[in-house]
This record gives structure tokens, C-alpha cells and sequence, in this order.
């Protein structure tokens, strides 16, 4: 594993820079010190032009970027040149990272030794199976069935196509077998910084406004892993709920920006950049 330079570890996440009021807020973000580390915890965006030139600008200003994709960045608009699709997809979003300079789930992971360090930065790629089932239901079928009549369909079901797997979920479970057996063959001395677009745990999706949406937002295969792989933090994104919550005593961030109509609602303007492993300043 190599070393990141000591400075802050920053993270962020869900961009959607096809808004242009989230490509202003994007265009502003600076590191403190030269030495930043930022995670970007995916939803950077839809269009491949669009998450290149976030990701360009942000490779450009951090020292260091740790990028997990989201499904939003694995979709495949029509309107976009780019029409690969699934696996190829991911794929040549991870050429662009490492062309950027940019960590990958594909690459050796790093080890932050700033304040609060060392820590393994993780970043992970995992999906989701529909285990997280809308309530009262116990199978695929009905959670999906429950989830249209309520009018509460991921776009995912439209757009991420899970090429050359069967389905999402058997996509999913790959990823969680091979990343598996990666983070254990991790020196069991340093703790990690898991790194993923969903919650590995279900918690907190349970205050979701449509409790049926949390089927798209994780696998019930993950629920230990912040024990297991002996998590300091957990960063995500994906819910669009910025927050910090405490599960079986490990720190777990969610560090949306969301869409403009979400953040527009809250009292203060967008902060999107959290600090993660030490507190908030007080501003």
C-alpha cells in the first residue's frame, strides 16, 4: 500500500454537476492545505463529460482523490456519446481516474498517516441486491411489486444495466465476493476508512420519506464488514441525508451534496466538503 501525504482527509459526495447550481458549488471547492486527501463517495454525475470535468477540476486542487463510483455514473443516458454500458462502463471510468491521478476500488489502497491516521482508505464498488426489501415484504418480486405501486422507482432500473452480469444483484454479489477477499489480505494492524456509495449497513436508510427507495441502497452482505474490516469511519453518500450516525461504535458519514432543491431547503448554504476521522470545526 502506498502513503498519502498528511494534510486534512476531506470527503464529499452525489455532485450532480448537471445541475448548474452543484457545478457552481463544485467550481468553488478548494483544499485547506496543500496536502488535502478528498474522497468522492460517487453521483458525481450522468454524462461522462460531466463527471470528467468534475473530476478533472478536483484532481487538479487536492493533492489527493479517492473516488468510489455511485449509480448515477454508471448509467447510460441516451443523450450521452458515451454509450457503454455496465462493466465497460465502470471500466473506462476507471482509465479516466487513473489518468487523473485519481484511486480507484481497482487500485492498491492508500494509507492516510495525518491526523487521526493511519488509517487504509477503501474505496469499494458493491451495488446493491434488493435485500434491503420495502416493509412487509420477504422477496425481490414483492419488494419491486410494493415499490411501483407506491411510485417509487430507482431511474436505475431504467438506465444501469448490469452487463455482462445477469442482473444488478448477481453484479453485486461479484463485487462483494472479490472485495471481500481484498480487505482480507489487509494488514489486520491498520484500520480502514471504508469508502462506498451506499450504507453498508441498513440503519440508516430507515428514515427515508419512501422506505420502498432503500432497496436501491445497499446489501444486507456488508452489514458487519465495519467490524469485520475494523472501520475507523465509514463514508457513503447516495441518501441525500448529510449526517453523522454511530453504529456498533464506529463513525459512519454521509456526505451528500444532493440536488439543489434539497440543499436550497436547509438554513445555511451548501458545505459539502466534511471532515472525516477528527470534528467539525466550529465555524
Amino acid at each position: 500500500m502506498g502513503q498519502t501525504r498528511s494534510g486534512n482527509l476531506l470527503a464529499v459526495s452525489d455532485l450532480h454537476v448537471a445541475y448548474q447550481e452543484n457545478r457552481d458549488v463544485v467550481a468553488g471547492l478548494r483544499p485547506e492545505t496543500d496536502d488535502d486527501c478528498l474522497i468522492v463517495a460517487g453521483d458525481v454525475g450522468e454524462l461522462f463529460a460531466d463527471i470528467e470535468w468534475a473530476l478533472t477540476l478536483l484532481s487538479s486542487r487536492f493533492a489527493t482523490v479517492v473516488w468510489a463510483p455511485g449509480n448515477h455514473e454508471l448509467w447510460t443516458p441516451r443523450k450521452d456519446p458515451v454509450q457503454l454500458r455496465g462493466e465497460a462502463r465502470y471500466r473506462e471510468l476507471v482509465r479516466l481516474c487513473r489518468e487523473l491521478g485519481i484511486r480507484t476500488p481497482e487500485d492498491d489502497y492508500l494509507v492516510w498517516t495525518g491526523a487521526g491516521g493511519p488509517v487504509a482508505l477503501v474505496p469499494l464498488f458493491l451495488l446493491y441486491d434488493y435485500s434491503f426489501r420495502a416493509p412487509g415484504t420477504t422477496t425481490k418480486a414483492e419488494s419491486l411489486e410494493r415499490a411501483y405501486a407506491a411510485g417509487v422507482v430507482c431511474t436505475d432500473e431504467m438506465l444501469l444495466h448490469p452487463d455482462p452480469y445477469p442482473s444488478r444483484e448477481a453484479w453485486c454479489w461479484a463485487r462483494v465476493a472479490e472485495t471481500g477477499r481484498r480487505l482480507a489480505a489487509l494488514d489486520p494492524a491498520v484500520p480502514t476508512v471504508l469508502i462506498n456509495h451506499y450504507p453498508l449497513v441498513r440503519e440508516p436508510t430507515r428514515i427515508l420519506r419512501y422506505p420502498e427507495f432503500a432497496q436501491w441502497c445497499g446489501t444486507e452482505l456488508t452489514a458487519d464488514w465495519h467490524l469485520r474490516h475494523r472501520a475507523a469511519a465509514v463514508v457513503y453518500g447516495h441518501l441525500h441525508i448529510p449526517r453523522t450516525t454511530v453504529h456498533d461504535g464506529v463513525r459512519f458519514e454521509e456526505v451528500s451534496l444532493g440536488y439543489p432543491r434539497e440543499w436550497r431547503r436547509r438554513a445555511t448554504p451548501p458545505r459539502p466538503v466534511r471532515r472525516v476521522l477528527l470534528p467539525e470545526p466550529v465555524r
